[in-house]
């Protein structure tokens, strides 16, 4: 990571557009945020070209650029789909920008390009193997493998969001419907909308889950069971996902991966479900926390 090449990375989020460029190292060279246009796939890619121009300048040099983006390119189309900023889906974000700026650019799912940057340089660095995860509004994930994000065939390596909670109770089938029309998806399960909506089949009261963990520090016990049910959900799932690619570490990112307790209780809740001998799981949080996006999306050119 000493090549001395100036990588430009993008987080496009729903809201805010962030870009940083990395020098020699990993270090920062150039940062800058803008909010981001809402409802406008052309003044969206506007406001991108705009900002990949302003980090350039400010770092004296030309740059590589990558970019880390809601949803993901089709493989047969090259088009957007999947994004919760909808006006991207079906529409040619990846030629339109490298026809702007003209030169090649990289392109990734955020959550890959978060797993990307924890097993770069991040809590997963040294590993050959990471699962990235992102437990925010949505539960989002990427796996890492010799540095590389293993996308896969179709585009969708790593979303384990939407494959079904494993080993259900029987008061978790069918499960709630979810956003993309099944039911019983880890995103209703694992996130922070998932923990909210437990709380509130058994309260009747829908609050935040920054409330429901406050709630629990005061020791309401509603609070306490829907977290202690999150916990157990989540372990599950991350125990099927290791199952499958067994990798060396996993880390944590999103709002809720800043609850200290996911880290000393997942272990031994997922180990029943580990299918070895070695049933041991490493957790971590992110190193690079809400960053990672941004210099992920950077280190899409570190291959």
């Amino acid at each position: 990571m000493s090549d001395g090449k100036l990588r430009l990375g993008i987080d496009l989020g729903g809201t805010k557009i962030e870009g940083c460029v990395l020098g020699s190292g990993g270090a920062e060279a150039a940062r800058q945020r803008i909010l981001a246009p809402q409802g406008n796939y052309e003044d969206t890619l506007a406001a991108l070209v705009g900002l990949i121009r302003d980090l350039e300048k400010q770092a004296g040099a030309a740059v590589t650029v990558g970019i880390g983006m809601p949803g993901s390119l089709s493989p047969s189309t090259g088009l957007v789909r999947n994004a919760n900023s909808t006006w991207l889906n079906g529409r040619p974000l990846h030629q339109d920008l490298e026809a702007a700026l003209g030169r090649p650019i990289r392109m990734a799912n955020d959550a890959n390009c978060f797993a990307l940057s924890e097993a770069t340089d991040g809590a997963g660095a040294g590993a050959r193997s990471v699962f990235g995860i992102i437990i925010g509004t949505g539960c989002g994930g990427g796996l890492v493998f010799d540095g590389h994000v293993l996308e896969g065939a179709r585009g969708i390596g790593g979303e384990w969001g939407h494959n079904p909670l494993p080993w259900a109770e029987p008061d978790e089938h069918p499960g709630p419907t979810c956003w993309c029309g099944r039911k019983g998806c880890m995103e209703m399960w694992a996130s922070g909308t998932g923990l909210s909506g437990d709380y509130k089949r058994r309260t009747g009261e829908l609050v935040s889950g920054h409330e429901i963990v406050a709630r629990a520090a005061l020791g309401e016990p509603a609070a306490k069971t829907s977290l202690d049910r999150h916990a157990s959900r989540l372990a599950r799932g991350l125990a099927h996902v290791i199952n499958i690619v067994d990798p060396e570490i996993v880390v944590l990112g999103g709002g809720l991966s800043k609850l200290p307790h996911l880290y000393e209780v997942l272990p031994s809740l997922a180990a029943p479900y580990v299918f070895s001998d070695v049933p041991a799981i490493t957790i971590r949080p992110p190193k690079w926390g809400d960053a990672s996006g941004v210099r992920g999306a950077a280190w899409l050119w570190n291959a």
